[in-house]
């Protein structure tokens, strides 16, 4: 299994000078098995690139099959899907599968409504490729009888899905957008008449498990590329209910589940590549001084591909 990085960035494209070693586009990842099958995890901005590549590359050898998986359906997480060029051409196969928010939306409407009249000038019912639409919930799946699918829903201002991959005898994971679960009643005034001591405690049993629902998602994945938009200081500071972890939480739960190469992920949109660099230096130095792990750990790039 191959993985590939064509889009890291979260919130907005950042193209420019300051950002061309980390990339701007936002989140697209590409998977590609030993036997040639793709799996597509998210359609940012970077999916054009990876569509452009897919059709002058891949389809010398035939139509295209492939499987795109949605996290969620915010806009940096779909905005690339009517620039994905493998959607045009006739014969192609692309399966979406993605969650949705309330119950009876419809994710063909929430994906290709972006190709409204007024928004594109091409409408969705006129490409050409068979595209279907799977709406997902947390559940266990196969994609095909050899690879395994398990979801988990993440902590974010929409439902969002976290993805659990197991192919070619490896386990890789996807968390985001995603925050640490945390007590909603925990800033409650004890003095307030409406205080109910009950909430409380139950509020930071129920946040205290699913953190570790979490974990346990990603207990002993070959590869975890994990939401890490802030530093713990920006995240305390000003972040917190934004839907996007801290850094140093990610690494330490990493650790905790025995994750044994871990890219941090979905970078902020307002970080340069020198700032990047520093904050990979950072947490590098972190793990140096953490005598019981040996986990890899990096900034995610465009271009950079993991084999496992």
């Amino acid at each position: 299994m191959k993985v590939r990085f064509w889009g890291v960035r979260g919130s907005i494209p950042t193209p420019g000078p300051e950002t061309v070693k980390y990339g701007g586009n936002t989140t697209c990842i590409e998977v590609r098995l030993n036997d040639g099958r793709i799996i597509i995890i998210g359609a940012g901005s970077g999916i054009r690139a990876l569509g452009n590549k897919l059709v002058f590359e891949d389809m010398k050898k035939g139509p295209l099959d492939i499987d795109l998986l949605l996290s969620h359906t915010h806009w940096d997480h779909i905005m690339g899907f009517p620039f994905f060029t493998p959607i045009f051409i006739p014969g192609n196969k692309l399966r979406v599968h993605g969650p949705v928010n309330i119950g009876d939306e419809d994710l063909e409407k929430i994906v290709a409504g972006q190709m409204s009249y007024n928004y594109f000038p091409v409408k969705a019912d006129e490409l050409a490729a068979d595209i279907k639409y799977n709406i997902l919930k947390e559940e266990t799946f196969y994609l095909y009888d050899d690879v395994k699918v398990t979801t988990k829903i993440l902590n974010h201002p929409i439902i969002d899905l976290g993805y659990r991959i197991e192919a070619d005898g490896a386990v890789f994971v996807t968390v985001y957008d995603h925050e640490p679960f945390r007590n909603l009643f925990e800033d409650v005034d004890e003095s307030d008449d409406d205080f109910d001591e009950i909430a409380k405690i139950e509020g930071e049993k129920s946040a205290r498990l699913n953190n570790l629902r979490v974990t346990k998602f990603m207990q002993g994945a070959d590869f975890l590329i994990h939401d890490a938009q802030y530093t713990n200081k920006e995240y305390l500071e000003s972040k917190i209910g934004w839907g996007h972890s801290p850094m140093e939480y990610v690494l330490y739960t990493s650790i905790k589940a025995g994750v044994k190469k871990l890219a941090l992920f979905h970078h902020d949109p307002t970080r340069k590549d020198a700032e990047l660099d520093k904050l990979e230096r950072i947490i590098k130095n972190r793990v140096r001084r953490i005598k019981s792990t040996d986990i890899d750990v990096f900034f995610a790039r465009e271009g950079l591909e993991v084999e496992l």
